[in-house]
């Protein structure tokens, strides 16, 4: 068994209770990141309380014409993003997939946790100009 050397935990965004104990529930180590990098990405700067420059600026981006130099910009930003605000990731590679027949642009995230032995892990966003 490989012994880790950090663990990581976060609040489950759901609310929800622990049945037994009452307290909050809480999502460890890899999904705890995961959700992290997903809520990064999808975070409006600006929208956070008290962190002004907390997020990314995608949002800003999605309304651009369809061009290669559209998508560079965006996984420039979901690059420097996940840099400032989420230390516990080594990014790997961000490719960003746009269908423009379907109007839709999707990027996928590939990064190292750092300080667990865990293997490289995804995270899949679908972007989209409005929130649903």
């Amino acid at each position: 068994m490989a012994k880790r050397s950090k663990s990581f935990k976060d609040i489950n965004l759901s609310f929800k209770k622990h049945p037994i104990t009452n307290d909050l529930m809480v999502i460890k180590d890899e999904d705890a990141i995961k959700r992290s990098v997903h809520n990064i990405i999808l975070t409006i700067v600006g929208e956070k309380p008290f962190v002004n420059d907390f997020g990314s600026i995608i949002n800003q981006s999605l309304f651009e014409l369809d061009s290669g130099l559209n998508a560079i910009g965006i996984e420039n930003q979901i690059t420097s993003a996940l840099n400032q605000y989420e230390p516990r990731i080594r990014i790997d590679n961000v490719a960003i997939d746009v269908d423009g027949s379907n109007h839709e642009m999707s990027a996928r995230v590939n990064y190292s946790i750092t300080g667990l032995e865990a293997p490289s892990q995804a995270v899949d966003v679908l972007l989209f100009p409005a929130r649903v």
